[in-house]
Parts: C-alpha cells; sequence; structure tokens
C-alpha cells in the first residue's frame, strides 16, 4: 500500500494546507499530528476496526502534495515522499516518477522515494503538476505497487504587481463641465492568485493630475475634480494613476499608467472683429461679383463652435455691394452686387455683422455671440468706354427709303468727368453689305444703299463711339433694322405652265389652273386678280375666269381644235395685285393642240403631216441643206467678225498713239503743253477717227455721276446725301476702275501768250489787279477782256 508523507510539523502541515484523502473512516486530525502523512498500520487498522465493529480493511488514497512558489535557494527543493508497505528498507523497492515535468522539473530519489523540485517554479505560468508513481521490484522490476496519481499544486506569493494591460489611455471630457463629470475607467490587473490573501487585491490613486482630475480607488473611474476647466487656458492634461495590491497595504507591488485627457471645445467665446473700422477701395470697372475685400471676426473656439455667418445690416451700399461666407477661412468676402460709377457716387459706407450659427443654451449668459465692424469703401475713377443711351436700338424703315435718309440717331457720351468728344461707326463685321453710314460726329444713322426686304427683311448692326482722346476707349451698341414692306414687286406665275386641249375638246371645258405669287407681304394678305391681256381680251380661242381666291380658270371659248391647223396656242394672262400702287406682270400660258381618245386622254401632241403638196425630189432636199450650210457659214462669219472687234486692243510698240487722252475743260497753257496727248495722232484721218473710239486696252473713266442723281439729292444740302449717291452709283457701275486717280500737272507751258492763269501767285503780280493786258492776248480773249473791264484804247469808252 502506498505511503506519502512529508517530514514536518503538524503546525506547518496546517500552515501550508495539506490535505489528505482517505479510503474509508479516519480520523484527520489525528493523522496529521501524528505527523504522519501516510496510511496507518495493519494493527493499527485492525484495532481501529475492533473499535468500530469490525469495519472493512481499507486503504486510504493520497493525491497532492504543495510547494511554494519562487524558491531561491542553492538546494533542490523538497516536495515530499512516496512510501510502499512492501518497502522494508532494504533497498528492494525501486521508485519510478513519470508524467508532467517528471524528470525535468521534479526527480524521484528511487530507493528512499524522496520528491524533490530542481527548477525555478511560477505559479503565474503553471500552477500545478500530474505525475504518476510505481514502485517495482529492483531485481525482478516486477510492479510491487499498481501505479498511482498524484497532483503537485504550486502555491502562490506575491510576486507579481498591477498591469495596466489597456495603457496609456487617451480620453477627451467638454470644456466648462461640472465637477464630477465621468472621463475615462482605468483597469488593472494582477497576475496573482486571488483567492489566496490580498495579493490580487488592487487599490487605484491618482499620482499626477491634481487638482483637475480625481480617480475611485476601487473601481479606477476617472472624473473632472474642478469647476470651470477652460479650453482656450489649457486644452491638454497628462494623469497618473497608480494601482497598488495588498489593498494599499506597506509592501504591495505598485503599477502606474499615463492618461493624455483633453478638453473638448464648446461655444463660449463669442467672436470678436479686431478693428471696428476698415477702410477698402475698389475701381469703378469692377465687373459684378469681383471681390473688394475680406473681413473676419476672430472666434476662440474652433470647430463648429468657430463658424461665422456675415450679413450686411446698415448702410447706403446694401444693394450695391454683398457680402458671403467663406466656409473654409471663416472669412467675410464683399463683392460687387452692381454697376458702379465714380461719376455718380464715389464712396459707401457698410455695417458688417459677423454672428455664430451654433449656440449652446447654457453659455447664453457669455454672449451676445454677435459682433458689428464699419467699413468705409471708396470708388475710383477709370477711364470708361462711351456710354449708348439707350443700351439697344429697334428701328423701322420702309424698304423705299431714298439714300442717304437718316433713319436714327445714336446718342453716346463719355461717362468720366472729362466727357471727350465721340466719334462713331459701325463695325463693317455686323454690316458687310455697306447698307447703312453713320455721321462721325452727331451719331445720324444713315442708308447708303437701296434696301431690298424681299432679299434682306432684317439687319443687325453695331455701332462703335471712340474717345477721340482715347482710341483704345471703344463702346458699342446693337442697332436692329426692321426693313418694312412696300409694293414694289409685280405677281407672277407660281411655275411655268403649260396647258394641253384636245382636238375632241368642247367649248367651255377646263384646261388649265393657275395662280400666282408675289414677294411682297402686305399686312392686308395677297390678292390676285386675272384676266386676259388686253391684246388678247377678244381671244376666239380661250376665255380666264377668276376664281377670286387667288387661282383662275382657262376655259376653251370654242370647239373643232386641229393639230394640223395650229398645234400650240400662246395665251398672255394680265395678273394685278391689290397693293398701293397696284402693280401687274403678264404670264403666258401655253397651250398644246393634242389628239386625245374618247375619255379625253391624251394620244398625241406632235403635229402629223397628213398629205405633202409636192413630193421633194433629192436634188431639192440637197439644194435645201447646200443653203442652210451657207447660211450657217455666214452666221458663223459674222459672230467671228464682232469677236474680233471686241478682242483688247494689244498695244504693239510700233503704233504711234501710246498716250491716254485725257478731256479737260479748260484750253490748256498754249501750243507746247503736249504732255496729255500725242499730237501725232491728228496727222492720220484714220487714226484720228480711231482716237474718237473707246480704246479696247483701257476702261473708260468714271462719268459724271451728277445725272443719275435725283434733282431732290443734289439740291439737298446736306453734302453727305450727295457722296453717299455717288458713291452708291460708283459702286454699281461696273466699268469704274476699282481705284482712285490723281494727276498732277506741275507744268502748264511757256509758249502761251497768256502764260499762266493761276491765281495762287496773284498776290505778288505787280498789275495791281489791272487787267488791261487781256485786250493783248489778241480776239481769242477779247470776250475776257470784256468781262473784267479791259477797254480797247481804239474805242470809245461808253
Amino acid at each position: 500500500m502506498w505511503t506519502a508523507g512529508r517530514m514536518s510539523n503538524a503546525k506547518n502541515l496546517l500552515g501550508l494546507g495539506v490535505s489528505l484523502y482517505f479510503w474509508g473512516l479516519m480520523d484527520l486530525t489525528t493523522s496529521v499530528l501524528s505527523g504522519s502523512a501516510g496510511p496507518l498500520s495493519e494493527r493499527e487498522e485492525d484495532h481501529l476496526s475492533d473499535k468500530q465493529h469490525q469495519r472493512m480493511k481499507r486503504s486510504w488514497v493520497w493525491n497532492q502534495f504543495f510547494v511554494l512558489e519562487e524558491y531561491t535557494g542553492t538546494d533542490p527543493l523538497y516536495v515530499g515522499k512516496l512510501h510502499s508497505d512492501m518497502d522494508r528498507g532494504d533497498g528492494s523497492i525501486k521508485y519510478i516518477l513519470s508524467g508532467e515535468g517528471a524528470g525535468i522539473v521534479f526527480t524521484i530519489d528511487d530507493t528512499t522515494g524522496d520528491i524533490h523540485a530542481i527548477q525555478r517554479l511560477d505559479r503565474e505560468e503553471r500552477s500545478q503538476y500530474t505525475l504518476r508513481a510505481q514502485a517495482l521490484d529492483r531485481r525482478t522490476g516486477r510492479p510491487m505497487e499498481p501505479e498511482s496519481e498524484f497532483i503537485i499544486k504550486i502555491q502562490d506569493i506575491n510576486d507579481n504587481e498591477p498591469k495596466f494591460l489597456d495603457g496609456p489611455y487617451v480620453a477627451s471630457v467638454p470644456e466648462m463641465s461640472p465637477v464630477g463629470t465621468s472621463v475615462i475607467q482605468v483597469t488593472a490587473t494582477d497576475a496573482d492568485d486571488p483567492t489566496y490573501g490580498n495579493s490580487a487585491r488592487v487599490v487605484y490613486s491618482i499620482l499626477q493630475g491634481q487638482p483637475y482630475f480625481s480617480v475611485d480607488s476601487r473601481t479606477g473611474l476617472i472624473r473632472t475634480a474642478l469647476m470651470n476647466m477652460d479650453r482656450e487656458a489649457k486644452e491638454y492634461y497628462e494623469v497618473i494613476i497608480q494601482a497598488k495590491d495588498m489593498g494599499g497595504q506597506l509592501g504591495g507591488l505598485a503599477g502606474t499608467t499615463t492618461v493624455n485627457i483633453t478638453l473638448s471645445d464648446v461655444n463660449d467665446n463669442p467672436p470678436r472683429f479686431p478693428q471696428k473700422h476698415y477702410q477698402m477701395s475698389v475701381l469703378e470697372s469692377a465687373p459684378i461679383s469681383s471681390t473688394v475685400g475680406r473681413v473676419v471676426a476672430k472666434d476662440l473656439d474652433e470647430g463648429i463652435n468657430a463658424e461665422m455667418k456675415y450679413s450686411l445690416v446698415d448702410g447706403d451700399g446694401l444693394d450695391v455691394f454683398d457680402i458671403n461666407t467663406d466656409p473654409n477661412y471663416q472669412v467675410g468676402i464683399i463683392t460687387v452686387r452692381k454697376p458702379l460709377s465714380f461719376e455718380s457716387k464715389k464712396s459707401y459706407t457698410l455695417k458688417v455683422e459677423g454672428a455664430n450659427p451654433h449656440l449652446e443654451m447654457r453659455f447664453l449668459n457669455l454672449g451676445p455671440f454677435r459682433d458689428t465692424t464699419t467699413i468705409h469703401i471708396s470708388v475710383e475713377d477709370v477711364d470708361e468706354p462711351p456710354v449708348f443711351e439707350p443700351s439697344f436700338y429697334f428701328v423701322e424703315v420702309p424698304e423705299d427709303v431714298e439714300i442717304g435718309t437718316t433713319i436714327q440717331i445714336i446718342s453716346a457720351k463719355d461717362p468720366d468727368l472729362t466727357n471727350n468728344s465721340i466719334r462713331y461707326s459701325i463695325d463693317r463685321s455686323s454690316d458687310p453689305g455697306r447698307f447703312f453710314y453713320v455721321d462721325i460726329t452727331s451719331g445720324a444713322l444713315m442708308t447708303a444703299r437701296p434696301l431690298d426686304r424681299e432679299d434682306v427683311s432684317w439687319h443687325n448692326i453695331t455701332v462703335l463711339a471712340m474717345e477721340l482722346n482715347n482710341p483704345s476707349q471703344v463702346g458699342n451698341v446693337s442697332a436692329t433694322v426692321k426693313v418694312l414692306d412696300v409694293n414694289d414687286n409685280a405677281p407672277e406665275f407660281a411655275r411655268f405652265y403649260e396647258a394641253f386641249v384636245c382636238e375632241n375638246a368642247k367649248a367651255g371645258q377646263l384646261i388649265q389652273t393657275v395662280s400666282a405669287i408675289d414677294r411682297d407681304d402686305p399686312q392686308e394678305g395677297q390678292h390676285f386678280y386675272y384676266s386676259l391681256a388686253p391684246e388678247a381680251a377678244n381671244n376666239p380661242n380661250f376665255t380666264l375666269r377668276d376664281n377670286q381666291d387667288n387661282t383662275a380658270w382657262i376655259l376653251t371659248r370654242r370647239s373643232g381644235f386641229r393639230q394640223h391647223e395650229q398645234n400650240m396656242f400662246y395665251l398672255p394672262i394680265l395678273i394685278s395685285d391689290n397693293g398701293r400702287p397696284m402693280l401687274s406682270s403678264t404670264g403666258t400660258l401655253t397651250v398644246h393642240v393634242c389628239s386625245c381618245d374618247d375619255d379625253g386622254m391624251v394620244m398625241s401632241c406632235t403635229a402629223e403631216a397628213y398629205v405633202l403638196p409636192v413630193s421633194l425630189s433629192r436634188g431639192a432636199l440637197i439644194a435645201i441643206l447646200t443653203c442652210i450650210f451657207v447660211l450657217l457659214v455666214l452666221v458663223l462669219l459674222i459672230l467671228s467678225m464682232r469677236r474680233h472687234r471686241k478682242q483688247p486692243y494689244v498695244i504693239d510698240e510700233e503704233e504711234n498713239i501710246h498716250e491716254n487722252i485725257v478731256r479737260y475743260d479748260d484750253e490748256g497753257g498754249g501750243e507746247e503743253d503736249t504732255e496729255a496727248f500725242d499730237i501725232a495722232a491728228m496727222w492720220n484721218p484714220r487714226e484720228a477717227q480711231l482716237v474718237v473710239k473707246n480704246r479696247q486696252d483701257m476702261l473708260p473713266e468714271i462719268e459724271s455721276l451728277s445725272r443719275y442723281v435725283p434733282q431732290t439729292c443734289m439740291m439737298d444740302n446736306n453734302v453727305h446725301n450727295y457722296v453717299l449717291a455717288k458713291l452708291y452709283e460708283a459702286d454699281m457701275d461696273l466699268w469704274a476702275p476699282p481705284f482712285d486717280s490723281l494727276q498732277t500737272y506741275m507744268f502748264e507751258g511757256n509758249g502761251s501768250v497768256a502764260e499762266s492763269l493761276s491765281s495762287l501767285q496773284s498776290v505778288t503780280t505787280d498789275s495791281d489787279q489791272s487787267y488791261d493786258y487781256l485786250t493783248d492776248w489778241g480776239p481769242r480773249f477779247k470776250k475776257l477782256a470784256e468781262m473784267y473791264g479791259a477797254t480797247d484804247n481804239s474805242g470809245p469808252l461808253w
């Protein structure tokens, strides 16, 4: 039978909490006090059995040993002793130990059964070991006892300090929080056995962070301990918490952790402008929505509590300026709302308010959470382009307006104080047809070419106004000209009409319906009147019926049409409109006579040769063809001669005529003035006749335009009208050269008796305005001498 024991007194055994387990009934106290850790002997058991009414003999079972952790001695630590009843002390029994840690942590003396720990034990690493013991016959190796299992438990000592496994901690609490507000709870863990003594009983205390915060000694909950903590004064706090085991008693182990506490912001600070007055300036040419300046109200808070909303609350520029809030920088941006004018108003005053949109009711007593400032804005003068009044022109003009008629006065002025003079012009890209002209000084918009509504009914032109002293300043305005319709187009057939009449047609039969179109657009609508032309009023073949719906019917007046008599008729039709004045035109309807079937379907419209009165022989046909050929040759010859006459005249270097004939009204400076033409051209009468004809190698000069200008235009004092009319005639003249020609005649000749007739040097003459010398020039100047009062000495003075 197994016996386990430990050589110690009863007091130590009780202090170590040794437990012995039995099979059967046994007085534990008696066994422990006896100093024996093993079972009773057989004699004692028998004696006890007798006392207990002869109970059945059975052995008790042990299964636990206890050993302290963290043994620091040099010798192996004695754990206990194993003993078998079969062991007589002669060394015949051999003890063997197996299981967890056998041979590594624990060893057994195979003769005595003593168990020792040969390594340092740590309960926090392993709290118990399970082993098995066996007794063998040393000589035979036969088991003397059945293998038994027992446990060695490691008994705890206070060798671990409390640890904060989640530290260091980070927490936040709103500023201005009341005392006792919870911040964060910290927890320390002690690896010692909490069921044995006070080794794992932890107590919390604060080492750093007073008087701002406190900690609950039992739970580790941190709370605020000071009221009115202001984030703007101090935002970050470092709190050190200590956890000590053994209930905080002297000798206990301690651990610490750091708690970083941040005061979060609340809206407890109202915004304030750093200045009560601001001065800004802006150019009067600043566009709409351009920035004038920025203002900012300082707020010690942050985040949503520092958000601002700016507004204009007072001033004389509320309708001229606006203010917006920049959400990123919380800045008030002042912008232009309406166009500025230095000449109208030179300065503005604005009162700006900045306010917090997010308020907390418990801090309203710290307000008001808004502030105001005053802004003075000066408008600076710039050189502005001319301004048109009004800013848009709409003109209606009839299409038959005369050239040079003023249709609108365009007006612009310099908005600056200098009020510079304005010069007007038309942007030619807006009037490529050059239908209009604007007076450079007065701005009178006039017609320069005839208008035709049917070609262009609307004109959108741009008139420019430029400062005379600063050409870079140019303003513009749009002028829309609507061309009104007048009745200047006669109606005409809508298309080419060609009718067919059957030979078997009856009188009064409809052969064609005609309609007309008119390019004009009268307000009362189109209405056309149809009738046969006067020369066909009594037409015996056809008649016309006006349907009064802008259409007309063409009817046959008789029957019995024959192709071989006349296979085609031309019917002139007069078409008139309802305009004022009434216009009309004549259209021709071509009527073909055709052979038709009984149902009136056209079969053939070609005239058939029924009977040839005389059969033509081959010789007659050849004679006819020969005549036709001769006629063709004559026609070609005539055309060739005309073409030869129209070919440009090629100047031959050997020809005498090589000068341009220039015609002018004065008689010239004498016989030596030959620069204008070659006098040799008059020697040959044939060449003299050619001079009269138009030269083929040059285009004729521009003829006088006065004959094309209406008399009303010529009598008008407005020179511009006359010039525009002449310009239009020059543009319409296909024979006009594309450039102007200027010829300067410096030499007037030396052979004339009259010498120079110019009055440019009359001031320096010695004649003292005497014209008596005119009588010496001969009979050719007699009339001129009489006009200037020159007298002939041979005649009477009256």
